[in-house]
């Protein structure tokens, strides 16, 4: 692990480290003191080389992180924090945020844990309706951009009650053809939220559904006291999913089914879009739809249906083996 910025460590002339709020492998997230702003409070976030790059790896690491970055610097939104500067110093890239005031999730959920208690559904399905707003405004941008990192812990709520979806540091951008992408920084997000495509770092094909899947797995985290089963368990064992009504037996129907579709193994059976599970999530009694089959069974179908030739030579060759007994 780097050593991390000493308090005191003025950036750019403009920005002193106040203090450091958290630390990954790919670097770390500071708050700052905005010298030229008097009383002005961000966050910066500083992205670390990679150590065994060549130096024409690292230029084009840096072109490439100053180009998406700018994208990340004309987004806008009241549930997203505002990127204000883009910097290189001390052969580090840095991004310069609005700091946010507040809790995230994670910690407001521990708090109703530790207390033996659940989160009220209907307060968590309202910070959801924001968390939505905030993703159709991403995916709506051209080329469209992916958060993947979404979990209760990058997401935070203000004194105001307004929810903010932090931490940029895995943002996608989609390619207008959809053939190819592109990622600002590195990292294939959190475990537990993260579906089976995004496993694949660069190679796998994500796209607006893995964001919906990681959605997914935050409120049934939210709502539960406890993460999904993660992709990597659950292809495993189609089994090991447990449904979130047999841990919180108030959660409605609906938002179970909601939960449910959000975090299919394969895209396809995943709402198509935010606005599509926003409806699915608010529905009271939701038309039957393969989006809302639950993971276990849709597994089995699937599978089913991909290995059919398998399981027909199978049942051929029982059926020669019994003939062969009788004969």
């Amino acid at each position: 692990m780097a050593r991390l910025l000493e308090p005191g460590t003025v950036l750019r002339r403009r920005y002193k480290i106040i203090a450091p709020v958290g630390q990954g492998g790919m670097g770390a997230v500071y708050r700052a003191e905005d010298l030229r702003l008097e009383g002005r409070i961000c966050a910066i976030k500083e992205i670390r080389p990679d150590p065994d790059a060549s130096p024409e790896e690292l230029e084009q690491a840096q072109e490439q992180f100053h180009r998406e970055a700018s994208i990340l610097a004309r987004l806008d939104h009241p549930n997203l924090p505002k990127v204000s500067d883009i910097f290189t110093e001390r052969q580090r890239e840095y991004l310069v945020m609005d700091f946010v005031e507040g809790p995230d999730l994670r910690q407001l959920m521990e708090q109703k844990r530790l207390q033996g208690e659940f989160l009220d559904e209907q307060v968590v399905l309202q910070w959801v309706d924001q968390l939505c707003d905030a993703l159709e405004y991403l995916h709506s941008q051209n080329p469209p951009v992916l958060h993947r990192d979404i979990k209760p812990a990058n997401i935070k709520l203000t004194p105001g009650g307004l929810i903010k979806l932090v931490d940029f540091g895995l943002v996608k951008l989609l390619a207008a053809d959809d053939s190819s992408t592109i990622t600002v920084l590195q990292g294939r997000g959190t475990l537990a939220y993260t579906p089976l495509e995004q496993y694949g770092g660069d190679t796998g094909h994500t796209d607006v559904r893995s964001d919906i899947y990681s959605l997914g797995a935050t409120i049934y985290h939210l709502l539960t006291n406890q993460p999904p089963a993660d992709a990597r368990q659950r292809f495993l064992n189609p089994n090991a999913l447990i449904f979130p009504r047999a841990i919180n037996p108030r959660i409605s129907p609906a938002t179970e089914r909601a939960i449910l579709a959000a975090i299919a193994m394969h895209p396809d059976p995943r709402p198509p879009s935010i606005a599509a599970f926003r409806e699915l999530l608010h529905a009271d009694t939701p038309p039957f739809s393969p989006h809302i089959l639950p993971p276990r069974r849709e597994e089995w179908y699937r599978a089913a249906w991909e290995n059919l030739p398998l399981l027909l030579l199978a049942a051929l060759m029982f059926l020669l083996a019994v003939l062969v007994t009788f004969l």
